[in-house]
């Protein structure tokens, strides 16, 4: 007898995907299912007792439409949420990224075949860091490795920040960091997890530079990271020889990458690099994997602002903020645009963006070289921004 009204108010699942009625269409039909009973002289308004439990029966059949709504949904990686979309990802093979600590490549030097069980060194801060279980020195007496910092989240190292040896070891004479330290990072969000999904299809392509970088992108640890193609005959406007591929890659582990390259490259394609990891076949052939850690550009802006009423300092530290983290968002590579700053240090109101006007803008590589050029990144390097490396000058105008 009601099946059309009931059919009205649950979800319908057609080609053009899943919908469902609002809460007041679903209300409406109850009442229109009350009035049939009862007669049309019932008085079921939100003020009467009736009223109040028709509005109870039809929050709770909305609340199970959104139920369904959010379960078909969850199958779809570009719409899944939380637990879902962690699930939803394993056919791909992959999983969502949690917690990290921080990692850097450290370069060791001792007595040729030295080996290091269970290694550690320490930084100018005094935070430990591991080194895999066993290191053996080459036949140079050195050797690259990953370490990892034992405090978990974004702990940092500047270049040249670890040198003390914290487990002292017959023929081990010491350790630096020629570069930055990749800094630990949060549980992967549901937007990040989207996109490396989408990277992972390419993992079983036939375009050996995607399947190589959706390989690379999976690697614990990994930040960022580019993959650079030389397919012609000369060297090309990056400085990579002809036929060469070109990894840059920010965080991971150093073995891991190497072997990761080595297992994807095209057979016969030399790689290029700074940092090299030898990788021993199937075979027992040892083949050195060149690939690049990135260089880090520090970025200092000065920003000119004219204060307006209801100006103050917590929000000029706001915009330092909102500047530098859209600063450390960009990809190796990646130019730093001047005009595009405008943009996060401009804040919404809520946040007091109607309490200042920025009158400029100046970037460069050290305080006193600010200007408002572009600032242009080569292939492998990563620019990089501290909230202390940004002045606001406050103007009257």
């Amino acid at each position: 007898m009601y099946e059309n009204v009931i059919n009205s108010m649950v979800p319908t699942i057609t080609q053009d995907g899943i919908s469902a009625p609002d809460f007041q269409t679903i209300l409406a039909q109850w009442k229109v299912i009350f009035r049939d009973i009862y007669g049309d002289d019932i008085y079921i308004e939100p003020d009467s007792k009736d009223g109040v439990l028709l509005s109870l029966i039809a929050y709770a059949m909305h609340g199970c439409n959104n139920t369904t709504i959010a379960a078909y949904n969850s199958f779809s990686p570009l719409s899944g949420m939380g637990e879902g979309l962690s699930r939803n990802v394993k056919i791909n093979g992959i999983a969502r990224k949690l917690a990290s600590n921080s990692t850097v490549d450290l370069e060791l030097t001792g007595k040729v075949g030295t080996v290091i069980k269970n290694g550690q060194v320490r930084d100018t801060a005094g935070n430990v860091w591991s080194l895999p279980t066993e290191t053996t020195l080459d036949l140079h007496g050195k050797a690259t490795v990953t370490a990892v910092c034992q405090v978990a989240g974004a702990v940092g190292a500047l270049s040249g920040d670890i040198t003390e040896i914290a487990t002292p070891t017959l023929g081990w004479q010491s350790v630096t960091n020629l570069t930055a330290a990749t800094e630990g990072r949060v549980t992967e969000t549901d937007a990040e997890l989207r996109q490396r999904q989408a990277q992972s299809v390419a993992l079983p392509s036939k375009t050996v530079v995607e399947g190589l970088q959706g390989t690379l992108a999976n690697l614990p640890g990994v930040a960022r990271l580019r993959v650079f193609d030389n397919d012609t005959e000369t060297t090309d406007g990056n400085g990579i020889p002809a036929h060469n591929i070109a990894v840059v890659i920010d965080g991971g582990d150093a073995s891991s990458i190497a072997k990761a390259i080595a297992l994807k490259k095209t057979p016969g394609v030399p790689t290029y690099g700074t940092t090299t990891e030898n990788v021993i076949d199937s075979y027992g052939n040892v083949k050195p994997i060149h690939y690049f850690r990135p260089t880090e550009i520090p970025v200092y802006v000065e920003i000119k602002l004219k204060p307006l009423m209801g100006y103050t300092t917590d929000i000029g530290n706001g915009v330092k903020e909102s500047v530098s983290e859209f600063i450390n968002a960009l990809n190796i590579g990646d130019t730093l645009y001047l005009s595009r700053l405008f943009v996060p240090a401009t804040l919404d109101v809520a946040s007091g963006g109607n309490t200042y006007d920025v009158l400029s803008i100046e970037i460069g590589k050290t305080a006193e070289s600010v200007s408002t050029a572009n600032m242009d990144v080569a292939f492998n390097e990563l620019v990089t921004n501290t909230i202390a490396n940004i002045n606001i000058i406050t103007v009257s105008v």
